[in-house]
């Protein structure tokens, strides 16, 4: 791969197709699932996709993020919405690692009680 390259391939109509005809079955039970998930129901469908939007950026899918960023903005978000569930998400981001130091911390006490409490 040289530095040229993208990191990830473009999305094209052909990719999808190819994945569709590759198994047929789940690739239409997930177009389903992903429009039910995202229909207007208990929330609305810009909450869903302010929601989705964050959760990309846990989950660093660069499609996902473009996706549903557009999604957001589709039904309504404004930029400072868009941010903010950014700002959300990289919080909740950081505050899974500080609450899992909980088993670093842990690990060094027991190691510490093993070699007689130093």
């Amino acid at each position: 791969m040289s530095e040229q390259e993208p990191m990830y391939p473009v999305g094209t109509k052909a990719v999808a197709e190819q994945r569709k005809n590759l198994a047929p079955g789940p690739a239409a039970a997930f177009k389903e699932f992903s429009r039910s998930v995202f229909a207007e129901g208990a929330l609305p469908a810009k909450t869903k996709q302010l929601i989705a939007v964050a959760v990309a950026h846990v989950t660093q899918c660069p499609y996902c993020i473009r996706g549903h960023t557009s999604g957001a903005l589709q039904h309504g978000a404004t930029a400072e919405e868009i941010m903010e569930a950014i700002w959300v998400a990289a919080e909740m981001r950081a505050g899974g690692a500080y609450a899992h130091s909980t088993l670093a911390l842990d690990e060094i006490a027991r190691k510490k009680a093993e070699k007689g409490g130093d």
